[in-house]
């Protein structure tokens, strides 16, 4: 069994543009009530009729980063999965760092430069 895709980023210059694009453009509904403006997107607000699809967020970058997409796969541990991925060839870019009480996680890019992030909730 592999593991699952949890969570998406979009992220580039100008968070609150992007948070008004996606939100007229697919019907997201976002909260920004928090210190970063980080607009969450919960899952369960945001499902098909067959109730499929994750939760994601919109944000600005910062300074300097000219934006991109990532999606987040949940793992059992973020050291190893980077590890792993420095071993087949990737690159690690952060991580592990615990971002909040009970959220662990990590970014590194592929071989060919894609960027990906894990991440590590508390059971």
């Amino acid at each position: 069994m592999g593991y699952p895709v949890v969570h998406f980023e979009i992220v580039g210059k100008d968070g609150q543009k992007l948070q008004d694009y996606y939100t007229q453009l697919f019907g997201w509904q976002m909260d920004t009530n928090n210190p970063m403006n980080y607009g969450v997107i919960a899952r369960e607000d945001n499902l098909s009729s067959d109730g499929v699809g994750i939760g994601g967020g919109v944000a600005a970058g910062p300074e300097g980063d000219s934006g991109h997409v990532t999606f987040y796969v949940a793992v059992p541990d973020v050291e190893a999965t980077l590890a792993t991925a420095e071993s087949l060839g990737g690159t690690r870019l952060m991580g592990p760092d615990q971002v909040m009480e009970g959220l662990e996680i990590g970014q590194c890019s592929d071989p060919d430069g894609h960027l990906i992030g894990v991440i590590k909730a508390a059971s």
